[in-house]
């Protein structure tokens, strides 16, 4: 198993913001509102392609990511405006 963190570097002109209808509803993605693969509102530009931004939400803390060629790779969160 490889414990090692990989982060993304990206502009944040390349993050864009794309509701899901459950969002649009002010609804939650799972009734507690936690989770391991909660999807945020943001969507990153790489390429010609967007990616979802997930969120590892539990407790008062979460780690946001996104999955490129099936590798978790973890975005500064601190650039996401929402």
């Amino acid at each position: 198993m490889n414990n090692t963190v990989e982060y993304y570097e990206y502009y944040k002109a390349d993050m864009i913001t794309k509701l899901l209808p459950f969002q649009q509803q002010c609804l939650r993605e799972t009734s507690s509102g936690y989770g391991a693969k909660l999807r945020t509102t943001q969507m990153l530009k790489i390429g010609n392609r967007l990616h979802r931004v997930y969120c590892a939400y539990y407790g008062n803390s979460g780690s946001c990511y996104i999955i490129l060629d099936g590798r978790k790779l973890y975005i500064h969160d601190y650039a996401i405006d929402e």
